[in-house]
């Protein structure tokens, strides 16, 4: 029998007060960054907090305390990428996590809501080759983009 996997879901701090509903029903649903884990891998969500804001303080020491609780893989929720401004930190973050606490990082939770897409296409924010690869898991088709907005 396979190990159920650990992760753990960091929020930025603008979005602090977030219930967390997208991001719950994008797991269940293995919708957005979620769709990396197959339908039958048991994924468990042991870790839940934001950045701590800018410039994240938090990132220092949440990920310590999720890996002693198993945590394995941590997603950066999707708020990171759709906020205005986005965050300008991510690959700090992102690179800052995998080398001192040697955890997967995955940009993105629940796919990106329409709204935002819309948004930020007409503000051309994500037309680097950086933000599309960030973008990328929680890229969806235009009827997944309305079911979350």
């Amino acid at each position: 029998m396979k190990e159920k996997t650990k992760i753990g879901i960091i929020i930025c701090d603008r979005y602090r007060n977030c219930a967390g509903g997208k991001c719950f029903r994008a797991l269940q649903n293995r919708e957005g960054a979620f769709s990396i884990y197959p339908e039958d891998e048991e994924v468990e969500v042991a870790g839940y907090t934001n950045c701590g804001g800018c410039p994240g303080g938090n990132i220092e020491y949440a990920p310590e305390e999720m890996k002693k609780n198993g945590v394995t893989v941590i997603h950066f929720a999707t708020g990171f990428v759709v906020g205005y401004p986005p965050c300008p930190y991510i690959d700090h973050f992102k690179r800052f996590i995998e080398e001192k606490y040697g955890m997967k990082v995955v940009v993105g939770t629940h796919p990106i809501p329409e709204k935002y897409y819309q948004t930020h296409k007409a503000l051309k924010t994500w037309e680097s080759k950086e933000w599309q690869e960030w973008i990328k898991p929680t890229l969806a088709d235009e009827d997944t983009r309305l079911a979350y907005n």
